[in-house]
């Protein structure tokens, strides 16, 4: 259910980039329920930087909609994309977007998602973090290493 013009831009062309032959051993390998355009992660990258220059200075707001949009279904290189979106704008997030961090790490299911999502977004946003934000930010991250599921306890070690 794509509705803006980037998160458009970005699934079309990941599905153009993909192979069904790719994209059958991708679900496999990756696993987690999530199924597979078979694009490659330099396509995720190059697609998220071309939407970039379709669709500049996009706002906070945007950024992390949009994300949450390519997120929403279950397809290993539009959360990929996500992520790489994220890294890219990772200086304009705020304390208050860990809740929405959280969501994704928790709905991942597969560490190919999650290891980059605790170690080139979560942490560099907590590290910036200053004051009250940074204890509340690190309070969160310390109680997903005494979570039951074991990719959040692994992106408590990462971020």
């Amino acid at each position: 259910m794509v509705t803006t013009p980037a998160a458009e831009f970005i699934d079309r062309t990941l599905r153009m980039e993909g192979s069904p032959e790719r994209a059958e051993a991708d679900a496999a390998r990756i696993g987690g329920g999530l199924r597979s355009y078979g694009a490659s992660v330099g396509a995720v990258r190059g697609t998220v930087r071309d939407a970039g220059l379709r669709h500049p200075g996009l706002t906070h707001d945007e950024v992390t909609a949009l994300a949450a949009e390519l997120w929403a279904e279950p397809v290993f290189e539009r959360r990929l994309a996500a992520i790489v979106l994220l890294q890219r704008h990772v200086a304009m997030l705020r304390a208050s977007d860990l809740t929405r961090l959280e969501q994704f790490l928790r709905d991942a299911r597969v560490g190919e998602l999650v290891d980059p999502l605790a170690a080139d977004v979560v942490r560099p946003l907590v590290d910036r973090l200053e004051g009250a934000e940074a204890g509340r930010a690190r309070r969160i991250v310390a109680r997903w290493s005494s979570e039951s599921d074991p990719l959040l306890r692994r992106a408590a070690t990462l971020a």
